[in-house]
C-alpha cells in the first residue's frame, strides 16, 4: 500500500516539475494485457484463493512475474521500463529461490501474515531464505502509517517509475535532448 502512495507522488511530481500528464495517453504500450492479466493473477492468489496449494501458489506466482516480464520485453524502447524491468527481474529472482515466496527479514516485518500463518503470503519471513538481501530487507517505520517492508527491487522498480513518467511527460528534471519526442513531433 504504501508503494501505491510512493507511486502517486511520482505521479504527482510531474506537473511540479513542468511536465504534462497528458503526454501519458500518447504512450504506445504492446501487449498491456499482460501486465493486467498478471496483476489480476496475484490478486487471485493473495486474495480470492489464498488457502489454495503451495505448488499452485508457486506456479501462478512464476507465471504472474514471467507475464510480466514478457510485457517489459515488449515494451522495452519507452524510457524507463529497462529499470522497471530491471527491478522486477530482482523480485523475481529472490522469489523463484524462496519457492515463489519474497524472503522477507524477520526483525522488519509489520504484518503478522508475513511471519507466518493460513493461506498464501507474497512476502513473508521463509525458513532458510535464499538471497536475502534481494528480498523484503528495507523497510519504513512501525509506527508510520502503512508501513511495510520493501525490497531492493522494489526501490528500482519505483525509480523506473520516475524516469518513465519525467521522460515521457516533458519534465524540467530531465534535460532536453533526453525527453521523450511527442508524437507527431
Amino acid at each position: 500500500m504504501f508503494l501505491g502512495v510512493v507511486f502517486l507522488l511520482c505521479l504527482a511530481s510531474v506537473p511540479l516539475a513542468g511536465g504534462r500528464l497528458s503526454a501519458l495517453g500518447d504512450l504506445r504500450l504492446r501487449a498491456p494485457w499482460l501486465a493486467l492479466a498478471a496483476i489480476a493473477l496475484q490478486i487471485v492468489i493473495v486474495s480470492v484463493l489464498p488457502g489454495a496449494s503451495a505448488g499452485f501458489h508457486e506456479a501462478v506466482h512464476m507465471v504472474s512475474y514471467a507475464m510480466l516480464g514478457a510485457c517489459a520485453w515488449l515494451n522495452r524502447r519507452i524510457p524507463g521500463v529497462p529499470l522497471i524491468a530491471l527491478g522486477g527481474l530482482l523480485n523475481f529472482v529472490a522469489i523463484a529461490a524462496n519457492g515463489g515466496v519474497m524472503p522477507a527479514d524477520p526483525d522488519l516485518v509489520v504484518d503478522a501474515a508475513q511471519r507466518g500463518g493460513e493461506g498464501f503470503v507474497n512476502s513473508g519471513v521463509v525458513d532458510e531464505p535464499r538471497l536475502l538481501f534481494l528480498g523484503d530487507v528495507l523497510a519504513t517505520p512501525a509506527s508510520w502509517p502503512l508501513a511495510n517492508v520493501y525490497s531492493v527491487g522494489d526501490l528500482v522498480l519505483v525509480l523506473g517509475v520516475v524516469v518513465l513518467l519525467h521522460r515521457v511527460c516533458g519534465s524540467r528534471l530531465v534535460p532536453r535532448r533526453w525527453r521523450a519526442v511527442p508524437a507527431g513531433a
